[in-house]
């Protein structure tokens, strides 16, 4: 029997960057067809304001019409991003959004860069996410930013993530994603961090949201499997990743990378490759339309 793991598909992150806006209807259209294709964990949405990410300006609309189209019978998971509480109660009054995910950084730079704050009022957040979510039957999960290294010359250490996983554990969060933000990270190092901590938080579900350059890409999914991951985001064609990489070749991992990867491994998403054909041809039409800034006569 193939060894079965969680795969959010993360379209919201693939498209948070690119510069064209991408039409409501699209976006939605774009969602339905991962659902056809099998996807049942997806990362779609994000309620920040449309001044920092405009693609994500139309978050409530895409739901509507999403939910509009979808399958009465269909088990989804669809994950809202949120950085604050304007954020949090926008994601609570839109239907179909069942879980919400805040990216908690456990650097001070990149905190303040992303979200404009201290770590108190950080943690703060954290603790008023996981009461909402639980008084509005809700689930949430935590990303722990820059949990593979840090480029900007702060403290940083497995005991720091692990400090961040016990505090989260102690609040009941239960389900936490480790993310390598810049890309930066080796697959010994990957698979280092997620075997160092992975011990002390019985009862959570621990993922990784990995961005890599493309050649370095399957071994770090492996590591991670191979230390005991069994949740994984990507993105499909890998579009995507963070802007503050610096490197234009980072991005989210490649979904079909990481099903080839773990399929070698013996393990199944649940997720057949001859059913990705129509949402690849969709994501590629998204790169060619809209990854390229438009011309200025």
């Amino acid at each position: 029997m193939a060894t079965p793991i969680k795969l959010i598909e993360c379209p919201r992150d693939a498209w948070q960057g690119l510069p064209e806006f991408i039409p409501t209807e699209y976006k939605a259209e774009y969602l339905m067809e991962l659902v056809l294709a099998g996807f049942r964990h997806i990362d779609a949405v994000s309620f920040v304001s449309p001044k920092y990410v405009k693609q994500t300006a139309d978050s409530e609309e895409v739901m509507k019409a999403l939910m509009a189209s979808l399958p009465s019978a269909a088990p989804l998971e669809i994950i809202g991003i949120v950085v604050n509480e304007k954020g949090m109660e926008r994601a609570l009054a839109t239907p179909g959004v069942t879980t919400l995910g805040y990216p908690y950084s456990i650097s001070a730079y990149f905190r303040r860069a992303n979200a404009n704050m201290t770590r108190g009022e950080s943690r703060a957040l954290v603790e008023t996410l996981r009461k909402a979510t639980s008084a509005a039957r809700r689930d949430l999960v935590v990303y722990i930013s820059m949990a593979f290294g840090n480029p900007y010359n702060e403290p940083w250490g497995p005991e720091i993530v692990e400090e961040t996983l016990e505090w989260l554990k102690s609040l009941n969060v239960r389900t936490v994603s480790l993310a390598d933000t810049v890309g930066t990270a080796t697959p010994e190092e990957v698979g280092k961090l997620y075997a160092a901590v992975k011990d002390s938080v019985a009862g959570i579900e621990l993922g990784v949201h990995l961005h890599s350059r493309p050649e370095g890409a399957a071994e770090k999914v492996l590591a991670a499997y191979q230390a005991g991951c069994r949740r994984f985001d990507s993105a499909l064609t890998g579009l995507g990743g963070c802007p503050f990489a610096g490197d234009d070749l980072v991005g989210n991992i490649a979904t079909e990378t990481v099903l080839a990867a773990l399929a070698k491994a013996g393990a199944t998403a649940g997720i057949e490759t001859s059913a990705l054909a129509p949402i690849l041809k969709l994501t590629n039409e998204i790169r060619n339309r809209y990854a390229h800034a438009p011309l200025v006569n």
